[in-house]
């Protein structure tokens, strides 16, 4: 796969142009303004040459960019290959003709069956910029190397805690979930501790005979602020497995980094991303995924390898879940929104089962799984990604129609949905600017009661389960502000990640760093010139996005504009208005959803499919909001305020859960069921 030919390049530049004030956010979901559509033709990739956008400067503008519901025989879906017995992903040798997806995204694409499958490379919007052209790591112009990621942490990327002054930390949060369901570099261990020991326990150099190929371990300079205090010299960093480690190329092709997991926005992070994953997650029993019960509630089943996967639990006893994702246990917040989508599939199982007692397990589980995606699919279109990319630059490039009242039929099967590297490695990663270190425990008269530190609980679920702490770091998610979307980042992130047991920890910006440079990424010059911006010749040309503090910064670290890593370029841009990101990362983000919208012939609101919801049900899936996931799924949750991913106002004040718009699942039941008069009032909820 490699570097793709004939890419999809969104004019992405020109659609921020105008200045959206973050209420705009608020209009739209009150209102849904009528919105007018012209022509849109996407540009072709050919060469370095794309398209020709215009620049007016710094603050200024940018100019330039370009039903039924079918009967229920036996049409399960594909069975897939197990991913650990491959070296890179395969298609199928045919595509069984089904109404569901498969757990591995293979016969999404009927004409290309392996897009978007796991163990596949990342796709790129340039060609990789290694050192030797071919797999080592990038260097400067000059042959020298690259300044030190954790320089570059310590002086460009500090800690300084700003509040978002209009969303909460859930809206940083459900980032995450949307990024472990679109991407997981293989051979990452993620926050367990590494197998690959790049570094001694103590932060010191291994003997160089004895380091393993793949480490690129991070090194500490001596005069670190905090790590001079325990002498450590460097941190552990193993670099991700590529197609030619799993020698499926050879010669002097470049490497590609592999991805693990399904392209499509299908939560595989629920349901896994194979058959052999997906089957002890089951209960098998009425379409429900398994659970364990304790104190009335239900709770994923346990990880049978906990002293691995939960390292920090100071017991073998405490709570370790098993998930379809391995990030399940990483951090409180984000295991809390698994959680929740596991109770909605349940939820919804539950209801059709009452409507529809003839169906068997597997019908109701496809069913229940394909309803629940849909949810999850609107909320992230059409109620989180325009608070990232912005409300005007999601319509104009046709990634959300918010007017739209019946199907949406833009399924194109030349779309290559593949996550694109710049975008998991680069652009998504910026948003860890949001994250807070703090997390607080609010009760349902919105007061709080305290707050845990995220360091004290990387890998160490327990706490979601002692006493009403579920409910109250949930509702903290829906009030706490999350972190203002800059370049400043917190030292629970940058000092003490995943800690373990030990006085400090890791550096996330620094590893962000090393993983853009691990992937080969093209600089940050050469994406500002692809998405449109004036390629800049010298430092001071960086002054049209950059404050003079940080080109000043730069300069005194780089040798050269054009080595600058486009993890650090990229966050350093003053945001577009209306959005989260400045015009390089926007450009990339807005490829990304557009491509994951459009390559998905299973996306919900598609009505070109055999498995398309009737246009009725269709209108119920667009009433999930992520504040009725609250409602509905939280242990005792009675009032959310309307946009869950907003700070309370009093534009977004908080309201009974009964007030709060909710699917008629009733318009599921099957015309054969032997309950198809009944009266369903409860299937609302």
């Amino acid at each position: 796969m490699g570097v793709h030919q004939n890419l999809v390049i969104l004019s992405t530049i020109a659609a921020c142009a105008f200045a959206i004030r973050p209420s705009a956010y608020s209009v739209f979901l009150n209102h849904h303004p009528a919105v007018s559509f012209k022509p849109f033709k996407p540009s072709q990739f050919l060469g370095n040459s794309y398209f020709g956008n215009s620049y007016k400067g710094f603050g200024g503008s940018f100019g330039g960019f370009g039903g039924g519901f079918g009967s229920f025989g036996p049409s399960a879906p594909p069975p897939t290959i197990d991913p650990a017995t491959l070296t890179c992903g395969q298609p199928p040798d045919f595509c069984p003709k089904s109404r569901y997806r498969s757990f591995d995204g293979s016969c999404n694409n009927l004409n290309n069956p392996g897009l978007g499958i796991p163990q596949t490379p990342y796709g790129r919007l340039l060609p990789p910029k290694y050192g030797d052209g071919i797999s080592a790591l990038p260097v400067s112009s000059s042959g020298r190397e690259l300044p030190l990621a954790r320089i570059l942490s310590l002086l460009l990327f500090p800690d300084q805690p700003i509040d978002d002054h209009v969303w909460n930390l859930n809206a940083m949060q459900w980032g995450q979930i949307v990024t472990h369901d679109m991407s997981l570099a293989a051979g990452a261990t993620q926050s367990h501790k590494e197998f690959t020991q790049c570094c001694t326990q103590d932060g010191q150099f291994v003997d160089r005979g004895l380091l393993n190929e793949h480490c690129s371990y991070i090194i500490i300079p001596e005069d670190d602020p905090v790590h001079k205090l325990t002498r450590t010299k460097c941190m552990n960093f193993v670099r991700t497995i590529t197609d030619r480690d799993r020698g499926c190329i050879g010669g002097h092709q470049p490497a590609e980094q592999l991805t693990v997991v399904t392209a499509y926005m299908d939560m595989s992070l629920v349901y896994g991303n194979s058959d052999a994953q997906n089957r002890p997650l089951r209960s098998n029993v009425g379409g429900r995924l398994l659970v364990e019960q304790r104190r009335g509630r239900d709770y994923p089943p346990t990880e049978t390898n906990s002293t691995l996967v939960c390292e920090s639990s100071l017991s073998p006893d405490e709570p370790c879940y098993l998930a379809g994702d391995m990030r399940v246990n990483q951090n409180p917040q984000l295991t809390i929104l698994q959680i929740i989508l596991l109770r909605e599939h349940n939820r919804i199982a539950d209801a059709l089962t009452a409507l529809n007692p003839h169906w068997d397990d597997e019908t109701t589980f496809q069913e229940a799984r394909k309803i629940a995606v849909a949810e999850y699919q609107h909320i992230n279109y059409y109620e989180w990604l325009p608070i990232f990319i912005g409300l005007e630059n999601s319509i104009k490039n046709r990634i959300i129609y918010p007017t739209a009242k019946g199907y949406v039929n833009d399924y194109d099967p030349t779309v290559d949905p593949t996550i694109l590297n710049d975008h998991a490695t680069a652009a998504f990663r910026f948003f860890h600017s949001l994250i807070a270190g703090q997390l607080e425990l609010i009760n349902e008269h919105r007061q709080s009661r305290g707050a845990i530190r995220l360091s004290d609980w990387f890998n160490r679920p327990s706490i979601i389960e002692e006493g009403n702490n579920f409910d109250d770091l949930t509702r903290g998610m829906g009030t706490q502000p999350e972190r203002d979307s800059d370049q400043f980042f917190d030292s629970e992130i940058t000092q003490f990640l995943f800690k373990r047991n030990n006085t400090f920890g890791g550096d996330l910006r620094a590893i962000d760093i090393q993983r853009n440079r691990d992937h080969g990424l093209a600089s940050y010059n050469d994406h500002r010139e692809a998405c449109g911006l004036p390629r800049a010749h010298t430092f001071d040309d960086l002054n049209d996005l950059m404050s003079s503090k940080n080109i000043h910064l730069l300069s005194s670290l780089y040798e050269s504009v054009d080595d600058i890593d486009l993890t650090v370029g990229g966050s350093l841009e003053a945001l577009v208005d209306g959005t989260l990101a400045g015009p390089t990362f926007l450009c990339i983000l807005t490829e990304q959803f557009y491509r994951t919208r459009k390559g998905d012939r299973f996306f919900y609101e598609n009505g070109g499919t055999d498995s398309k919801f009737t246009p009725e049900q269709l209108n119920e899936i667009r009433k999930a909001s992520v504040s009725r996931l609250f409602c509905d799924n939280g242990d005792n949750i009675e009032n959310m305020q309307p946009r869950g991913f907003q700070r309370l106002s009093k534009s977004n004040r908080l309201q009974p859960c009964s007030h709060l718009p909710a699917m008629d699942l009733s318009l599921w039941q099957d015309a054969s069921s032997p309950h198809a008069h009944g009266n369903y009032p409860f299937f609302k909820k």
